[in-house]
């Protein structure tokens, strides 16, 4: 059989194997044994066998086990110990009450569409696990209720490495997937935590939503703007016009840009997606701005054939420039941004470089 590729193959949600783990419980709970595997219906209409890793029934509760496979996506989550308990209800028949156990997280703040002091199971992976639940108890569920308890030990660990402390979520990792399916480096998930973490700000009465480029760019505009809660926040990644849109649709009133030279380009250039792997860095475009504060016709030209932004800042930095260079740059994004966004929100552009220095700031309104 031919081997996929090394970074191809798909894995399953937090979602899905919590799903996986309550059904095979569930079972466990009807028949007094755990299956040794279980077929899960996903989000997306999939079936998808499980293997259980573990499993036990004391009579009152079964558990079960579902070892997540992220497949070959970076997931801090790939081999989490998804488990579920569930135990009957007696006086309440035909109900299943979800709850989180350790190390799921817990809701402190508004703005996820889950109710504070909840656990962190999201609305798509409630609704599938009380339906694969349902699938295999619909006749117990005539006489009695179920209670199904997800739980990942190590949770509270593994949600250190993520996002989770920022948009309120405290003490355990989120039970996630819209599909079931995780897809590597996947773009999808990485987007809607963008439009989640603006959503989560506004909710909030946060007035200012900062969107950097990356980790460095955050570290950067928080030490420049320690005032600001760490909610207003955002890493948007490459998603400029995703961000940007929820900016507007949320009506948060300013907006500040994090960068460096090399995304700032493509966003003054028009880009809205600013990934690598599309268009090339315009360096015309920055041996123009070059151009305008005055440097000469020789240096423009060299910066116009390279092909990295970065070449232009050195150019810069030499003479002296880097200053006015970045400035120029700056407000080349405000006046970009005001072509698709006039009059939506203020916008500051904060500019450090590769150490996180700053730079230069640019203000306007779009």
């Amino acid at each position: 059989m031919e081997k996929k590729a090394k970074g191809t193959r798909k894995g399953y949600t937090t979602g899905a194997c919590s799903a996986a783990a309550a059904k095979a419980a569930t079972l466990g709970l009807i028949n007094g044994l755990v299956p040794k595997t279980v077929e899960c219906d996903l989000p997306n209409g999939q079936k998808v066998m499980f293997e259980i890793a573990d499993s036990g029934f004391d009579g009152i509760t079964a558990h079960a086990v579902v070892i997540k496979d992220a497949g070959d996506d970076p997931d801090v989550t790939d081999k989490a110990a998804l488990t579920a308990h569930v135990k009957l209800l007696p006086k309440h028949q035909g109900e299943i009450i979800l709850s989180g156990g350790e190390g799921i997280g817990k809701i402190t703040m508004q703005g996820l569409g889950l109710e504070v002091g909840g656990a962190a199971i999201n609305p798509v992976p409630r609704k599938n696990i009380k339906a694969n639940v349902v699938k295999v108890a619909t006749e117990l569920l005539q006489k009695v209720g179920l209670e199904v308890t997800i739980s990942v030990p190590g949770g509270e660990k593994i949600a250190k490495k993520t996002l989770n402390a920022r948009l309120g979520i405290v003490g355990g990792i989120s039970i996630l997937g819209t599909t079931g399916i995780v897809h590597p480096y996947s773009t999808a998930a990485f987007r809607a935590s963008v439009i989640q973490g603006i959503e989560v700000a506004a909710n909030q009465g946060q007035q200012v939503v900062v969107l950097t480029t990356g980790g460095r760019t955050e570290k950067f505009t928080m030490a420049q703007l320690p005032e600001l809660a760490q909610a207003s926040f955002v890493q948007m990644g490459d998603f400029l016009k995703y961000a940007l849109d929820t900016v507007v649709k949320c009506g948060i009133p300013q907006v500040v840009i994090g960068g460096m030279v090399g995304k700032l380009t493509k966003i003054a250039q028009g880009e809205t997606i600013t990934h690598a792997n599309r268009n090339a860095v315009n360096t015309e475009l920055l041996a123009d701005i070059a151009a305008d504060i005055g440097v000469s016709q020789e240096i423009c030209d060299e910066i116009k054939q390279s092909t990295m932004a970065r070449y232009a800042s050195e150019r810069m930095q030499e003479l002296g420039l880097i200053q006015p260079f970045y400035q120029a740059l700056g407000q080349r994004v405000i006046d970009t941004l005001h072509e698709r966004y006039q009059g939506k929100f203020q916008l500051k552009v904060l500019m450090c470089d590769f150490e996180g220095n700053k730079l230069a700031e640019a203000e306007g309104e779009v």
